[in-house]
């Protein structure tokens, strides 16, 4: 089902349901908040926009609630080279299935020898 807040632009920023947050935490044990503001950080070493999580240090065990705007592929593929590096983002994207963010960094084919 698509409701009207899905579809506005109002802000970029949408904040983790705490619910689905202290399930994900119980399993993961997050380190960092990567991109968070001082009302909606879930964990408590954070990154605000201010301190621009996408030039800084990440953690072993990262969580990541991006903007949901333009600069979400930027997020993704931070979270991506994080990965590379050995650590571990998990992140509560919106399924844009057709962006190119969305090929490049999570629907990613293994390369196959043949």
């Amino acid at each position: 089902m698509i409701t009207k807040g899905m579809m506005t632009s109002n802000t970029p920023e949408w904040e983790t349901p705490q619910a689905l947050f202290d399930k994900l935490n119980k399993e993961f044990k997050f380190k960092l908040d990567v991109c968070a503001t001082e009302e909606n950080a879930k964990v408590w070493v954070y990154y605000t926009k201010e301190e621009n999580g996408l030039l800084r240090p990440w953690s072993k065990m990262n969580w990541m609630n991006p903007p949901y705007g333009r600069e979400i592929s930027k997020w993704v593929a931070t979270a991506y080279a994080e990965a590379i590096n050995g650590n571990t983002t998990v992140a509560l994207l919106p399924a844009r299935t057709d962006t190119r963010w969305f090929h490049d960094y999570i629907y990613i084919r293994p390369k196959l020898d043949f």
